[in-house]
């Protein structure tokens, strides 16, 4: 019985050694795209922000690109003391490593450094370094974007990491619907197994109610929030009804607009304007809003499973929003978009600007082999789309007539990269 016991104890010991290795692999071979636009603008700007939610993967990327781009990093981790503290006079820090790229991270915990930065930018720009000296990595928009739009304009050049894209994942299709499902965090995304994804997710979203949120200045209950949350994961893609959820938290409509804001400068929700052209309709003012992260809806809704999620009444929602940020993280660098829909019925789920002059007009479908409804052909026309297409979630691509094309996901985003 105990040599029964040791041989299982060394089949478990191997067993988890193999799994290790497996998740390097995994981990290896997801390439992720921002890598190359952060690298290009470390050679033209002096400071490159990288931007998004925590756990995504920034320090991760951060890292390993410097040092394959040789780059002779040096690491600050600002959210520890001891990395607050080599800043105690960042004048002489930054003189000491003078020669190499400097990483910040979490650079929003001291607002004050971004003086300091631009004059040490503009010193060496004196001497004759113009580019990559400083990756700044931000875990929220709000306090990065408009302390150093203001103090290093010129300067710096911004760049989102998104949670993992299916464009990252296409030499491994069948892990497609496993993205959607459990979103595009890494640590949620490379689970063992579905239950280990779903409580890491659980985990995240009261970490960041509990600590990240408290840590970033406003005071707002931990339970109110994760209920603000939780309702905007319940109307996912839907009109904001802002009436409605004040009602349902108890608090006025101004304070739902200050969660949502909060929300949507933290990288955590999308919030997607309406057509606004004067075209002579009755448009819908409204937005719409959309929790970014797929995952991260069906963790707040409680969908721990493929097929539960598919019988939920969120699945629509949830695949459209899944799609829409996979296509907006390849659209090419100016595009805007928004969604067009009026009281007459007329409805385009997205319309992206692609600068100079395209016009797409997307509808998002969850079934392979979709249709494509009147409101969407008038939405087109009112929007004078010049490309008409259909996402769907199936494989391939064909005609619908009407000039619209059904294209799966993959395809709908590589077109997207190449009308760049």
């Amino acid at each position: 019985r105990a040599g029964g016991v040791e041989s299982m104890i060394a089949v478990l010991a191997q067993l988890s050694l193999y799994l290790c290795y497996d998740m390097e692999y995994m981990l290896g071979m997801i390439r992720r795209l921002t890598e190359r636009y952060v690298v290009d603008s470390l050679k033209q700007f002096a400071a490159v922000a990288l931007l998004g939610p925590r756990q995504v993967g920034k320090t991760t990327l951060a890292l390993a690109m410097a040092q394959r781009a040789d780059l002779r990093p040096v690491y600050v981790d600002l959210e520890l003391p001891s990395g607050r503290a080599k800043l105690s006079d960042p004048e002489m820090y930054f003189s000491y490593h003078e020669d190499r790229l400097v990483i910040l991270d979490e650079i929003q915990r001291i607002p004050g450094l971004f003086q300091t930065l631009r004059g040490t930018i503009d010193s060496r720009r004196r001497k004759g370094r113009t580019a990559g000296q400083f990756l700044l990595l931000g875990s929220a928009s709000m306090d990065l974007l408009e302390q150093s739009s203001e103090t290093l304009a010129g300067r710096i050049a911004y760049v989102e990491l998104t949670p993992v894209l299916a464009e990252e994942i296409a030499q491994r299709p069948a892990a497609r619907d496993q993205l959607w499902l459990r979103g595009g965090f890494p640590d949620s995304f490379l689970a063992k197994d579905d239950n280990a994804s779903l409580r890491w997710r659980q985990e995240f979203v009261r970490t960041y109610l509990e600590r990240d949120v408290p840590s970033l200045g406003p005071r707002i209950p931990a339970e109110t929030l994760r209920r603000f949350w939780t309702m905007l994961a319940h109307v996912q893609g839907s009109l904001l009804n802002a009436s409605a959820i004040s009602s349902g938290l108890g608090v006025s409509g101004q304070t739902v607009a200050r969660y949502l804001d909060l929300m949507v400068d933290l990288l955590l929700v999308r919030r997607l304007p309406p057509w606004s052209a004067n075209v002579g309709k009755r448009l819908v003012r409204s937005p719409k809003v959309y929790v970014r992260d797929s995952g991260i809806v069906h963790a707040l809704l409680g969908l721990g499973g493929f097929e539960t999620l598919l019988g939920h009444p969120v699945a629509g929602g949830s695949w459209e929003g899944f799609v829409l940020e996979n296509l907006l993280a390849a659209a090419p660098s100016g595009t805007q978009a928004w969604f067009y829909r009026t009281a007459a019925g007329a409805e385009v789920d997205l319309v992206l600007e692609i600068p100079p002059k395209d016009r797409w007009a997307v509808e998002i479908k969850r079934a392979s082999a979709p249709s494509v409804a009147k409101g969407f052909h008038l939405g087109s026309q009112d929007v004078k789309a010049t490309r008409k297409i259909v996402v769907h979630a199936g494989e391939g691509k064909f005609p619908l007539g009407n000039d619209v094309e059904a294209l799966s996901l993959v395809e709908a985003v590589a077109a997207l990269r190449a009308s760049g």
